[in-house]
C-alpha cells in the first residue's frame, strides 16, 4: 500500500513538474496595433511563430489589438499592457514615451525612425467614378460626400486631413487656401468614424459616401473581399508619405519577462521574408529590391512627408489636432 502511495505521489509529482515545464515554455505577447493592419500582422505573426519555436523552443502566443492608433496607444497608456505597438505615426508612440512607458529615443532603436514600411493616403471611389473624383480638390465640391475616419482618433484620418492640407501648400498655396480646402472636405463628411475600418465599412458595407479617403493597404483588402468590380483606386496627384512606426512598450516587456521575444518580433519586421508579406499586403517596403518587385500595385508617386509642410509630427499634432486646434475649429463651423 505505502509503495503504490510512493508511486502515486511520485506520479503526481512528475506530472506537476512537466505541466509547468510545458507552461513555461509557451509565451504570449500582446501587439497594440492600429485599425487596418490586422491582416498584416495576422500573416506576418504565422511567420514569426515558427521561427521562434526553431530558435527557443518556445511555443508563441501573439495576440492582437486593433483600433484607431491614438486610441490604441491611449488605451496602452491606462492600463493595456501591450509588450509591442505598431502604430501608424510616431506620435502615438511618442505618448508612451511622455507617460515613460518607452524611453525618448525610441525612433533610434530600429533603422528608418523605427518604421519597416509605410503608406499613404489614396481615394476609393464607386465603379466608375461617377462623380469625376481626381484630386484633394474635387472632395470639396458640393454634392460630393466623402467618407474619412476622425483625425482625432485615427491616424488614418490625421493622414488624410494632412494629405489635402499639404496638396495645396506643395503646389504653391497659403494655409489660409489649405484650410479652407479642408473644411470645405470635413463638409462633405457625413458620418466621421473613430477608425479607418469603421470608414471602410460605413464605406462598403452600408454603401454611404462617393468617396473613401484611407491608406493604401486598405484597398487591396476591400476588393479581395467585394470584388474589384464595384470599385476604382484614384491616386492624387500628390499625397503623404505615411510612416508606419514600431516598438516595444519597456515597462510592460520588462514587467512580463517578455523582451527578448518582444524585441526579435519587431527586427524581423525587416527581414526579405517579411518585407515581402508587407508588399503582398500593399504596405511599401524598405527593402528595395522587393519595392522593385511589386511596382504594378505599389507605383511610384508624387509624396511628401509630414516634416516637409508642417515641420515636424508633434508640431503638426499641436497646431492642427491638439483640443480647440485647427480641426475642431474647422470641423465645428459644419
Amino acid at each position: 500500500m505505502r509503495n503504490l502511495l510512493k508511486k502515486a505521489c511520485l506520479s503526481l509529482a512528475l506530472a506537476t513538474m512537466f505541466s509547468a515545464s510545458a507552461f513555461a515554455a509557451e509565451t504570449k505577447i500582446l501587439n497594440a496595433s492600429y485599425d487596418v493592419s490586422r491582416e498584416f500582422y495576422k500573416n506576418y505573426n504565422a511567420l514569426f511563430i515558427p521561427l521562434w519555436k526553431a530558435k527557443t523552443g518556445d511555443t508563441l502566443v501573439i495576440n492582437q489589438s486593433h483600433g484607431g492608433s491614438s486610441k490604441q496607444a491611449r488605451a496602452v497608456v491606462d492600463g493595456l499592457e501591450a509588450d509591442v505597438v505598431t502604430m501608424n505615426q510616431s506620435i502615438d508612440i511618442d505618448v508612451l514615451a511622455e507617460k515613460q512607458l518607452i524611453p525618448a529615443n525610441w525612433a533610434e532603436r530600429l533603422p528608418n525612425g523605427s518604421a519597416p514600411f509605410s503608406s499613404t493616403s489614396v481615394l476609393l471611389v464607386r465603379k466608375g467614378n461617377p462623380k469625376g473624383i481626381k484630386n484633394w480638390n474635387d472632395l470639396a465640391k458640393p454634392g460630393v460626400s466623402v467618407i474619412i475616419a476622425n483625425p482625432k482618433t485615427s491616424g488614418n484620418g490625421r493622414y488624410a486631413y494632412l494629405a489635402a492640407w499639404g496638396s495645396v501648400i506643395k503646389q504653391g498655396g497659403k494655409a489660409e487656401q489649405a484650410k479652407d480646402l479642408v473644411a470645405k472636405i470635413f463638409a462633405n463628411v457625413p458620418i466621421l468614424e473613430t477608425g479607418g475600418r469603421g470608414a471602410t465599412t460605413t464605406f462598403v458595407q452600408r454603401e454611404i459616401g462617393d468617396v473613401l479617403v484611407t491608406f493604401e493597404n486598405e484597398i487591396g483588402l476591400i476588393k479581395q473581399e467585394y470584388g474589384a468590380d464595384k470599385f476604382d483606386l484614384i491616386y492624387p496627384p500628390i499625397s503623404i508619405v505615411a510612416d508606419l512606426p514600431v516598438s516595444i512598450v519597456d515597462k510592460v516587456v520588462d514587467k512580463r519577462g517578455t523582451r527578448k521575444v518582444a524585441e526579435a518580433y519587431l527586427q524581423n519586421l525587416y527581414s526579405p521574408e517579411a518585407q515581402e508579406i508587407a508588399a503582398k499586403f500593399e504596405l511599401r517596403p524598405r527593402d528595395a529590391t522587393i519595392a522593385r518587385k511589386y511596382l504594378s500595385t505599389l507605383p511610384p508617386l508624387k509624396l511628401f512627408t509630414v516634416s516637409e509642410v508642417f515641420g515636424s509630427a508633434k508640431q503638426a499634432q499641436t497646431e492642427h489636432f491638439k483640443d480647440g486646434g485647427l480641426f475642431d475649429q474647422i470641423y465645428t463651423r459644419k
